[in-house]
């Protein structure tokens, strides 16, 4: 009889679920993940509703004196509205529960190591989308909404929609929230093998041309200072990502 020689496994596969779903598995998983998702917002949206005017005057404080009264040009356009702020503020809710679904979908190609950062990946993720939404509300909006509705001078009187005003409010939250999340989404793409420090120390340039790029779409006014105000932590998160990178690094050569 020959000897039957038995190839090592893998160090990443190692940790991992030692069968390989296919690709319809994949889909049915992902497909379970989603559902899950949309009925915690649906859930979520339906408990924000019931304080959605709370909501609308805390959104509206950063515009302050220059914005006493929010106006409707439709009958049910205030409606709406407050169905859009409560859907938004149901999936911020969501979030720890979304990030817990997405973390649960990717786990298993990960190693063993990697796998039981997930309560971290959860609470981090969480975490940093609402320093981002903090900084939104009561740094960038305040900044930005002190030059467009002073820009009209005396000769012009804001009257603007509450659909109009709240779609921009809650564009800038959300897309700030999204953009702390640049410190996460690069610790695990380190983790998984996808991108190195160096890769990241090498692409800085790019990287300050797509910060600039997204501040300009961030920032719906010509304003440079607030670009700036966007530009700057951008940069600094970029500038901790690589760090962050450096230090996901070894621990993942630990594992090999």
């Amino acid at each position: 009889m020959g000897t039957q020689l038995i190839e090592p496994q893998s160090p990443r596969l190692a940790g991992a679920d030692e069968r390989r779903l296919s690709i319809v598995e994949h889909l049915e998983e992902l497909r379970k993940r989603l559902w899950i998702c949309a009925a915690v917002i649906l859930v979520a949206s339906l408990g924000s509703a019931t304080f959605a005017g709370a909501l609308v005057e805390w959104l509206k404080r950063p515009a302050g004196s220059l914005l006493p009264r929010l106006a409707f040009f439709s009958p049910p356009e205030a409606f709406v509205a407050h169905l859009k702020v409560a859907v938004t503020a149901g999936l911020i809710l969501s979030l720890p529960i979304i990030l817990h679904e997405l973390w649960m979908f990717i786990r298993p190609g990960l190693t063993r190591r990697e796998r039981t950062a997930g309560l971290a990946f959860v609470w981090w993720g969480s975490a940093l989308f609402t320093a981002g939404g903090a900084f939104a509300y009561w740094v960038v909006l305040p900044v930005c909404l002190r030059f467009l509705l002073a820009f009209g001078g005396s000769e012009l009187e804001a009257v603007i929609s509450i659909s109009r005003y709240l779609s921009f409010a809650t564009m800038v939250i959300v897309a700030c929230g999204a953009m702390f999340e640049l410190p996460l989404a690069v610790w695990l793409l380190t983790a998984s093998g996808v991108i190195t420090p160096q890769w990241l120390r090498r692409h800085w340039r790019h990287a300050v041309v797509g910060v600039v790029v997204a501040a300009a779409l961030l920032t719906p006014t010509a304003d440079v200072a607030t670009m700036i105000l966007l530009a700057v932590p951008m940069l600094a998160l970029y500038e901790l990502s690589i760090w962050i990178a450096s230090a996901a690094a070894p621990r993942k050569a630990q594992d090999v």
